[in-house]
């Protein structure tokens, strides 16, 4: 029994948001080991508070008074930690002053270790006691996290070194935090673009678009040349607030040697940095940079410096005589120098290089190839397979009922070919993204839920197909409806899935030339189904008047489908080619990206 009507897909379009948490109760247990507010973006380069202690030595089981102050904030986090090791955890314990604006928190297993806010309600002053532990370490310094506003923070400002008596101080002078501001350094001006001229000559460039002009609008371009001991860095882009690069072991951030040219008030400040997994940038405390210069013009942001191939005394910083991958990166910046997340993936190079070694001229990819993959597999999947599978199988059965193909008829065979493809497809696409994460991606949004529900009913579906009635059976209709619903829920499902997929940073296709493509699509394969169906219809209700008795008589279905063969031939090969057409110019945006 054919089934009524046709499917009518409606698709929902929305903005997917990565969950940002705050604390405005002051609850930053998660925070007590990197005393980073899960805020996103980065913490302000110069800090605007202070801490004071009361004394300068202690011993086991004394007191220190402890005092952050400054302009106006709403959160802050307080910790004392060993001088010598300020990656180890809180030392001691606090005891409040005021606890209408503060309370205590228990960091790893020192109870009231670090001192926090209560509400966001806006302090100037907050004052605790620092109590000594019995194992205390030699030097003791106090770091505080402050938050003005919910983007606006500053991470680990450096408080007093306090220290046990008879201890010399520590030699040489302890650096105030790994993630303090970068030390300013003599900058000049750039005069004009930058050349590619000697790119793969005697410079090794990375462009974006490959081969792009970097005096154009559009072009990402980073240049290494040697120069001795030495390598003389390029780097411009579009962008008004930040670019940035990383040299990094794998194709994931992480453990990265960061350098980083920031628009902070129409000046570019210039700082090296590294990077702690999928985290801001933390500024050094140290600049291995020379010769800084930048220029900031026609919406590009152009700077350059000057650093030694090795350098043992900062830590952090890679050896430029090693092979690497890099990272190419680009964002939006505050006035006050704050960087955000960038908003797209960065460019990542196809493979490890050497900047020293031979010059070359390469290009790169702002998305990873497993992931490429997935897209491409998923698109030739229900754009292509899928649909024609069904086209076939809801108008195509009367019309191929007698030819057939290894003993089945022609129409079903195909069906079952084009399904099982995939089924084949979408599970080897369905992989690829954990193999690339390595696990569950959280920043995806809804786009990974909605691609596990279309391989469950990818999978159900088969399985359904292979239980199926005889064609007489009774229950033969109500297998109908389950395969049909099944069949249409996965791919109204899968359209929306990529829908969402196309602008996730991992597969960032251009826009909103995917959004009008896949609409396009959409509107290319219903509008055959509606053709098909009327003329369906049409046949099916088509009689013959006999004038002499005035009696109608409905035309079989059979015949009336063999009428309409050669017009469902050519409207199944014009939607064929036009779903390539939709295919290939999908296939060409993921290789661009």
């Amino acid at each position: 029994m054919e089934l009524p009507g046709f499917a009518v897909a409606v698709w929902m379009f929305g903005c997917l948001y990565g969950s940002v948490v705050g604390y405005p109760n002051g609850k930053v247990r998660e925070a007590c080991t990197s005393m980073v507010p899960c805020h996103g973006g980065s913490p302000q380069l110069s800090p605007e508070h202070t801490i004071t202690a009361n004394g300068t030595e202690f011993k086991p089981g004394d007191s220190i008074e402890v005092h952050l102050s400054g302009p106006d904030f709403e959160g802050f986090f307080l910790q004392a930690r060993d001088a010598e090791h300020l990656d180890r955890p809180a030392v001691g314990s606090f005891v409040l002053a005021d606890r209408r604006h503060s309370q205590l928190l228990t960091c790893g297993r020192t109870k009231n270790s670090a001192v926090s806010h209560t509400s966001k309600a806006k302090k100037k002053d907050i004052k605790a006691y620092w109590i000594a532990p019995e194992d205390a370490p030699k030097h003791i310094q106090f770091l505080a996290t402050v938050v003005k506003k919910y983007r606006i923070f500053w991470v680990k400002i450096p408080g007093p070194i306090v220290s046990q008596p008879d201890v010399l101080s520590p030699t040489p002078p302890l650096h105030a935090t790994s993630e303090a501001m970068s030390t300013s350094q003599p900058v000049s001006y750039i005069s004009k673009p930058f050349s590619a001229s000697v790119c793969g000559i005697t410079k090794f460039c990375i462009r974006n678009p490959t081969n792009c002009d970097p005096g154009s609008a559009s072009c990402f371009f980073l240049s290494f040349q040697q120069e001795g001991s030495s390598v003389f860095i390029e780097m411009s882009g579009p962008s008004e607030g930040y670019l940035a690069f990383a040299l990094s072991q794998d194709q994931w951030m992480g453990g990265d040697d960061a350098y980083l040219c920031v628009n902070v008030d129409h000046h570019v400040h210039v700082s090296t940095a590294h990077l702690k997994e999928r985290s801001h940038p933390l500024l050094d405390s140290e600049n291995a940079l020379e010769d800084v210069s930048w220029r900031l013009a026609d919406g590009l942001l152009q700077c350059s410096f000057r650093r030694g191939i090795r350098l043992p005394a900062y830590k952090g910083r890679f050896n430029l005589d090693t092979s690497y991958y890099i990272f190419l990166a680009d964002g939006e910046a505050s006035e006050g120098g704050l960087i955000y997340k960038h908003r797209r993936q960065p460019l990542v190079t196809n493979g490890l290089y050497n900047v020293t070694g031979l010059p070359q001229d390469i290009g790169g990819s702002r998305a990873p190839r497993l992931i490429k993959a997935h897209g491409a597999l998923m698109f030739v999947a229900w754009i292509t397979t899928v649909s024609i599978g069904v086209i076939v199988a809801r108008f195509f059965k009367p019309v191929w009922s007698h030819s057939f193909l290894f003993g089945k008829e022609l129409w079903f065979q195909v069906h079952r070919m084009l399904m099982l493809t995939t089924v084949m497809l979408t599970s080897i696409s369905f992989v690829l993204p954990f193999v690339y994460r390595g696990g569950w991606s959280q920043q995806a949004g809804f786009h990974p839920y909605l691609g596990c529900a279309v391989m469950a009913l990818t999978i159900f579906q088969p399985l359904m197909a292979g239980f199926r009635p005889s064609r007489h059976a009774p229950r033969r209709q109500l297998f109908n409806w389950f395969h049909w619903s099944t069949g249409t829920t996965a791919r109204i499902l899968a359209v929306v899935t990529m829908f969402l997929g196309m602008d996730l940073p991992a597969l960032d296709l251009p826009d909103p030339w995917d959004t009008y493509a896949m609409i396009g699509f959409v509107a290319w394969h219903v509008g055959t189904d509606v053709l098909l169906e009327i003329h369906s219809y049409c046949l099916v209700h088509k009689v013959e008047v006999i004038e002499d008795d005035r009696v109608q008589i409905l035309q079989s279905l059979t015949s009336a489908e063999a009428e309409g063969r050669l017009f469902k031939q050519i409207v199944l090969t014009i939607y064929v080619c036009g779903n390539i057409v939709f295919l290939v110019a999908f296939l060409i945006a993921i290789n661009q990206v």
